[in-house]
């Protein structure tokens, strides 16, 4: 059963590069707020790009990792219920937001303009100390310890708790008036629905893949855990 279509969703995707018109999703993780940030809930798997998975270097993915992965088409009916009525939040929003409408775009689905929170803008107020405002760096300054960073899903969650942490800077118990004013905005906006693919209605839900670590800090000389994989049915 899914959460009320009210609130925030926390996104982040890692890709096979830096265009969304010449490059794909190859992991996509949601983490859902509600109006007061409390978590909602989340999802994450890999994507199967149908082609290279691009900078392992960067995002760690290799391309055996994907294997049986979801097409984005099998996912996105899951998506689009998890986005719907909700504030889109990430760091750097606008390049998620632009990954996510191009994959809906290939498929024919356009995306509504939804209200937008950047946690990397809030940060540049609320963190002067830090030494850059990508996600690790503010993570860091704000003391919000070790993630396994360009994981969707870590990345998704250090961008939730940095939210969080924007906010008690203020010294706010929860979001802030304009924020709040948002919420029925973003609740009112009309958004599409899409049936599943016809290769997985008899197939039932896609298996879905999740990239995950535990969270820190750890103690110092202490090696993080790695990155484990996980398969398991589709929600």
């Amino acid at each position: 059963m899914l959460p009320t279509r009210s609130g925030y969703a926390v996104v982040d995707v890692e890709a096979t590069g830096r265009s969304p018109w010449r490059h794909r999703v190859v992991e996509v993780a949601v983490v859902l707020l509600d109006g007061r940030l409390r978590a909602e809930g989340e999802f994450s798997t890999l994507i199967d790009p149908v082609g290279p998975v691009g900078p392992t270097h960067v995002h760690r993915i290799s391309q055996d990792d994907v294997v049986g992965a979801p097409r984005f088409r099998e996912v996105a009916p899951h998506l689009l219920e998890l986005l719907a009525g909700r504030i889109l939040v990430g760091h750097h929003v606008t390049c998620d937001q632009a990954f996510l409408e191009r994959e809906f775009a290939r498929i024919g689905v356009p995306l509504p303009p939804v209200p937008l929170l950047c946690t990397m803008r809030l940060a540049r107020d609320h963190l002067p100390e830090a030494g850059g405002y990508g996600l690790a760096a503010c993570v860091e300054a704000a003391g919000l310890g070790w993630y396994p960073a360009h994981t969707a899903l870590g990345d998704a969650r250090a961008a939730a708790d940095l939210l969080r942490h924007c906010v008690h800077a203020r010294g706010l118990s929860g979001p802030p008036a304009d924020w709040a004013e948002s919420l029925p905005e973003a609740a009112g906006v009309p958004w599409p629905r899409l049936g599943e693919a016809m290769s997985r209605r008899q197939a039932g839900p896609p298996p879905l893949i999740r990239r995950e670590a535990p969270f820190g800090p750890w103690p110092l000389g202490t090696e993080p855990p790695g990155v484990m994989l996980t398969a398991w049915g589709g929600e």
